[in-house]
């Protein structure tokens, strides 16, 4: 780059000496200003400031084009360049100029940067008065609430250990389910049992929901589905007073059903009997059948593709032709027990018997697809059995009976539209310190789920526990302001402190003074007496 610049200068000088002796014809102009245009950029990049003496500058016409800025683009074309920008980069440009800010706050990527991480808004969170810049920058702001404090509701309903939670967060209802067979319903905001349903003759270890359908899976193979019910608060009529005929079953597994998962087309389901497989919600028909090499114990989909545990090893689907796109051995010692994922589906989270938590990238490049380790967790003494993630906090629960809260926001890619891998195979031995833990079982939990502002788990107890963070911000807002008047008092009692030891010294300065002046005035006057004394004698 350094001899380019000097080539042009060069180049510029030799142009100069050409508009002095004036010849030079039109196709001249157009080759001497582009070189001009070149020179400056040139310099520009090498940051010398191009003073020009009268000589050497070209018409005037020529430089009020050269020096130009980003703002002097088409709009179009300002807003695909800024389409390549991750929100932080977006937002400080937004502050370069007016112009830029009325471009970047409006721009459709903040509806992606919010549903690449939380999906569209519920009715709660979304407003027509709002920009999706606003929504982003509140969201992200309440996504720092599981960190400051909470409180606890304890719900009490099930008469024996819970294996699986299910928080829907649109609708604001809990669903929970266990060895007493029987699947209950919850309002998350109060914390009180809503509906349960009748024993359902088994152990029941997975549910899912939407506000269309819920399902919920036995130990004896069957999937067990309630159709929502138009009208009714709280969705799902779980007795079957209401509404007849909207409940159903699906068979076809030959073993327990250890996970469900919904999305707007497909029922998917995966079994001790080494399968998941996947239904048409429409036809209720089982479409396609993944076979695994041992028990699958967790699923989750994502687009047109769905990642499974079986065994120790974790597995994705391309569910359309059931083609296997790629298998990760050996992921943990012993089981791999548990399996969340991102919005996106390009990161995989595992958890296993070895009380690790993995966090993996699916790399896609030209048709293949790869996966790579990214990082590696181990905040638990005992096997991981579930795993839950709402950006940007990942949550685990395990045998030991704690909850492990781990903050994966630098871990997460930047922006959108990447396809390059982030991570390097030397990171794949990472290990990362998890966030905050909570405490406060005694036993082993089964089951997590988490929300904008809440954490749900059950376990061996046989309760279930809301971890409520709703006014953490609020409270926090609060301390901080009681420690700003506590300061701002200690400051003014130290103030006045100080201006009374300073009264207070020279008022005592004061009194020394005066009290030897009064000591001094003494020994002179005793002094003259004594003088006096001795020239009357001397004189007599």
């Amino acid at each position: 780059m350094e001899f380019e610049c000097q080539e042009s200068t060069l180049v510029f000088k030799d142009l100069a000496n050409c508009s002095e002796t004036n010849h030079f014809s039109s196709n001249s102009i157009t080759e001497d200003l582009e070189i001009s245009k070149l020179t400056l950029d040139c310099n520009r990049k090498k940051g010398i400031s191009s003073s020009c003496s009268s000589k050497q500058v070209a018409p005037d016409d020529v430089f009020s084009n050269v020096w130009r800025s980003i703002t002097d683009l088409p709009p179009a074309l300002i807003s695909e360049i800024l389409n390549c920008l991750d929100p932080k980069e977006l937002g400080v440009v937004s502050c370069v100029s007016t112009t830029l800010h009325s471009i970047a706050s409006e721009h459709r990527v903040w509806k992606e940067f919010y549903c690449e991480r939380w999906g569209l808004p519920t009715a709660a969170w979304f407003s027509d008065e709002k920009s999706w810049k606003e929504l982003f920058v509140e969201r992200d702001y309440r996504s720092k609430t599981f960190l400051g404090r909470y409180s606890i509701d304890v719900l009490y309903g099930h008469t024996e250990a819970v294996r699986t939670v299910f928080l829907l967060a649109s609708a604001k209802l809990v669903f929970t389910a266990g060895y007493d067979s029987v699947v209950r319903m919850w309002d998350m905001e109060e914390g009180l049992s809503i509906a349960s349903s009748r024993p359902l003759g088994c152990t029941v270890r997975a549910v899912a929901a939407d506000t269309k359908l819920l399902v919920a899976g036995g130990t004896d193979g069957f999937i067990h589905c309630w159709k929502a019910v138009e009208g009714l608060k709280y969705l799902f009529d779980l007795k079957g007073v209401e509404k007849p005929n909207t409940e159903f079953r699906l068979w076809e597994h030959d073993g327990p059903i250890t996970s469900l998962s919904l999305d707007l087309t497909r029922i998917y389901s995966g079994s001790w009997d080494m399968t998941v497989r996947v239904w048409n919600r429409s036809t209720l028909k089982c479409t396609q059948i993944l076979r695994h090499g041992d028990w699958v114990w967790s699923l989750v989909p994502h687009d047109t593709t769905v990642a499974s545990t079986a065994g120790s090893d974790v597995y994705v689907w391309e569910t359309n032709s059931g083609t296997l796109l790629s298998v990760i051995h050996n992921v943990h010692v012993g089981y791999t027990y548990a399996l969340a994922r991102s919005r996106t589906g390009d990161f995989l989270f595992t958890g296993g018997e070895d009380g690790a938590v993995h966090m993996f990238e699916i790399i896609t490049e030209s048709k293949e697809h790869r996966v790579v380790k990214v990082a590696t967790w181990i905040p638990h003494s005992g096997a991981v059995y579930a795993l839950a993630f709402e950006f940007p906090w990942l949550v685990s629960a395990s045998n030991d009976g704690k909850l492990a809260l781990i903050d994966v926001r630098k871990l997460l890619r930047a922006s959108i539209g990447k396809r390059v891998p982030r991570f390097k195979e030397s990171d794949q031995k990472t290990i990362e310190p998890p966030q905050r833990m909570l405490h406060g079982f005694g036993c082993n939990l089964f089951s997590v789920d988490i929300g904008a502002d809440r954490i749900v788990c059950g376990g061996e107890e046989g309760v279930v526990r809301i971890w409520n963070f709703s006014q953490a911000l609020e409270i926090e807002q609060r301390a901080r302001a009681l420690r700003g008047i506590r300061l701002e008092n200690r400051m003014r009692r130290r103030r006045l402190q100080i201006e009374m030891n300073g009264k207070g010294g020279r008022s005592g300065r004061c009194s020394v003074a005066a009290k030897k002046n009064l000591v001094d005035g003494d020994r002179n006057n005793s002094v003259w007496h004594s003088k006096r004394s001795i020239d009357s004698k001397v004189k007599t």
